[in-house]
């Protein structure tokens, strides 16, 4: 097992933990970054992966296709870190944090410790999808995971797609497949038309990103996609011509609403996608105070303006905080890093003010942009009303709607004891994809998700392989005691 030592530890090479690092170690602190990914990026600027033998390939697929701005950003980003004295363990997954921030890491057949007095946790957002008949089938994916497909991989999530749920990631991913050669029946999201013509006057500040959903619109428009707004995916099946779904008109809860419905069938790949939360798992793990807001995407922790956390050493920034967008966490994380060097003391707090006001001055001119990114991705109270009683809710154990709510009619009073009856969240995911469904279903028979509360985290974050942590033996090397005399 290596053994690092350091000053401050970021985990999350995404724009907040990037941030973050470079401005710490900007001004004198020792930091290591941790990712699981092999580049840094995250989700947004996330790095195409290498040709064998070759430079990535990021170059359009047709005439039509345009520059990606995230992309240039991230290439910056990245070169910014490689010219830092920042170390970047990357490729490894960290699976436990003990006190006083001793991080565990597996990755690439090698275990890892690294020790330091503090810690920013920037682990950015988690995609939500409200369960359906059919979301467990082969050939249904999520948005987040179609975009790395298309980004990272290069690669069409399928020849002919549907794209569904909430937020500028339908569009995104919709535009990229048809520019890569793709076919996509049609795009439903669950806004009205309205809903995104009320979103764009926040977006003033931001020609590029109007310039940017135009684009998509365009790319749509000249492959004759079909946009459903104000509708849902009901149901996907399996038929022996692939994939078929069925949609139908929601209303602005986000509950299904008469209308007639369509089916649209033919399809190898569905993708969807209903929204972000914060990824919480290291402050959860840490212990810090956390708090139920569904404008920023559901639980968050506790910060002041600088991103400290109600644990003394441990910072928070970026989507992990509440959902934002890649440029309001770029200078959340530089907050916070520039806290964490002013707690080390190598900073004064005239110093910290005066570093810190132009971040501040940049996130206020992106608060109307951070609005709307939170709007279009929030999520509508009445999505899960809808749930069929024995449609699978926790995917790893197998658990229904009906099974959940049947746990609170036998005396469950909160998600852990649902979780304690029902075992939801104990499988390989640990939660990740059904605890927002389970706290809502629970919140709506108890009258609030604060009331539902929240699953304990423990360790480990994520499954670890035994012989990651232990190592490879033969019983022959283990050394067997001489009995005892009789």
């Amino acid at each position: 097992m290596n053994v690092e030592r350091a000053e401050l530890i970021v985990l999350g090479a995404g724009p907040a933990g990037v941030s973050a690092a470079l401005a710490a170690a900007e001004n004198g602190l020792d930091v290591v970054l941790i990712d699981e990914a092999d580049e840094a990026g995250g989700q947004v600027y996330r790095a195409p992966r290498p040709k064998p033998g070759g430079p990535a390939d990021a170059s359009p697929r047709n005439a039509h296709a345009r520059p990606d701005p995230d992309a240039a950003r991230g290439g910056t980003l990245r070169a910014r870190l490689a010219q830092s004295p920042v170390r970047f363990l990357r490729g490894q997954r960290v699976w436990a944090i003990e006190e006083h921030f001793s991080v565990h890491t597996v990755g690439s057949g090698l275990s890892c410790t690294v020790t330091a007095p503090r810690l920013i946790s920037a682990m950015g957002a988690i995609e939500r999808v409200v369960p359906f008949p059919g979301w467990t089938l082969p050939g249904v994916i999520g948005l987040a995971g179609a975009t790395i497909l298309l980004k990272s991989q290069s690669m069409l999530p399928g020849r002919r797609m549907l794209v569904a749920g909430c937020g500028p990631l339908l569009l995104a991913v919709a535009a990229k497949v048809v520019e890569k050669g793709g076919n996509v029946a049609a795009v439903v999201d669950l806004a009205p038309r309205s809903g995104w013509l009320t979103v764009v006057p926040k977006l003033a500040g931001r020609p590029d990103l109007i310039r940017q959903g135009l684009a998509w619109r365009a790319a749509l428009l000249r492959h004759v996609v079909a946009i459903h707004y104000a509708s849902t995916l009901r149901s996907v099946e399996t038929t022996s011509r692939g994939l078929s779904a069925v949609i139908g008109p929601v209303d602005t809860m986000g509950r299904a609403s008469p209308g007639a419905t369509v089916s649209i069938g033919e399809l190898d790949c569905v993708a969807v996608g209903h929204g972000l939360m914060p990824s919480i798992e290291v402050t959860r793990l840490v212990g810090a105070e956390h708090r139920f807001d569904r404008a920023l995407g559901g639980w968050v922790p506790r910060i002041d303006p600088f991103g400290r956390t109600t644990v003394a050493g441990l910072y928070a920034a970026g989507d992990g905080c509440g959902i934002r967008g890649a440029l309001p966490a770029e200078q959340a994380g530089r907050l916070a890093g520039l806290a964490a060097a002013r707690d080390a003391e190598y900073l004064s707090d005239a110093a910290l003010a005066d570093l810190a006001s132009p971040v501040r001055a940049r996130l206020r001119g992106l608060e109307g942009f951070a609005g709307a990114m939170a709007e279009l991705l929030a999520q509508r109270s009445g999505q899960v009303c809808d749930v069929a009683p024995d449609t699978i809710v926790c995917r790893c154990e197998d658990v229904t709607r009906q099974e959940i709510e049947q746990a609170i009619d036998d005396g469950a009073s909160d998600v852990i004891q649902v979780k304690h009856f029902t075992r939801c969240g104990m499988g390989p995911c640990q939660g990740r994809m059904c605890a927002d469904t389970v706290g809502e279903l629970v919140g709506l028979r108890l009258g609030s998700r604060e009331a539902a509360g929240l699953w304990t985290q423990r360790a480990p974050l994520r499954p670890v392989a035994l012989e990651d942590l232990i190592g490879t033996y033969r019983y022959s090397d283990i050394p067997i005691p001489k009995p005892a005399p009789l």
